[in-house]
């Protein structure tokens, strides 16, 4: 996707950012790599004891707790980029535990709002900066076992697009990003290929550093978005019988 250029973010020595799930998966590697472009970085997790990398500024923090967003934003006031990458999978059905399916849209859509809404004025403050926003290719597709996860990814990829609307006065650049399988624990376990996070967390870095407003991260994904054209139920019918 061609750059949509709300600002120039440089993701450089003038970059102080946020990542939350900061501890493991792709958002350790989003810290590292950060770092490594001479970013400041506030580390954020529900477990900060788990977080031992020198030079980064720890945060306690749950993205479903109001209190605990609010304290982050009171104490990252510099912040330029916000990465929103904690998420939540319960591989829960809709029909199957209620609660379950609740969780997922707890952290994967509201938390990830709460954050946004928390950052934006202080976003706003520091010239505009930008949001990214980590979805998934299951916003555009859904496989057996994870219809609570697939749907709070959807609500996720549009809160993107309508976030992108109403921050666009401030400057502020929103990016979606969407991936496939990747070697995190949320699949560990499972035999398939997947993805490097760290490679995801370069590709995404990359993208916004170019003012990306959507970042598709493999060529598995890029095949799902392409399916969207044609007709679904050349893509369900592999799941349904007769």
């Amino acid at each position: 996707m061609s750059g949509f250029s709300v600002v120039d973010v440089n993701i450089d020595s003038t970059t102080t950012a946020l990542v939350t799930g900061a501890n493991r998966g792709i958002g350790a590697h989003f810290v590292s790599q950060l770092l490594e472009r001479g970013a400041t970085v506030y580390a954020a997790t529900r477990r900060p004891d788990s977080i031992d990398v020198p030079g980064v500024r720890v945060l306690a923090l749950d993205i479903t707790d109001p209190e605990a967003v609010a304290s982050a934003a009171r104490g990252a006031g510099d912040v330029n980029l916000l990465i929103n990458n904690a998420g939540s999978s319960t591989w829960a059905d809709l029909l199957g535990d209620l609660d379950a399916v609740r969780a997922e849209m707890d952290v994967n859509f509201w938390g990830t709002l709460s954050m946004v809404r928390a950052f934006a004025p202080i976003l706003a403050a520091n010239g505009g900066g930008a949001v990214v926003n980590i979805a998934s290719a299951l916003s555009w597709s859904v496989y057996p076992g994870n219809g609570a996860y697939a749907v709070s990814k959807a609500a996720n990829w549009n809160m993107s697009n309508a976030l992108r609307l109403e921050l666009a006065s401030q400057g502020t650049l929103v990016t979606s990003v969407h991936l496939g399988a990747t070697d995190t624990d949320m699949i560990k376990g499972y035999d398939l290929p997947k993805n490097d996070p760290a490679d995801v967390a370069r590709t995404v870095l990359d993208g916004v550093a170019a003012s990306k407003i959507e970042v598709v991260a493999d060529e598995s994904t890029a095949m799902v978005k392409a399916a969207l054209a044609r007709d679904p139920a050349e893509f369900y019918r592999q799941f349904l019988t007769a």
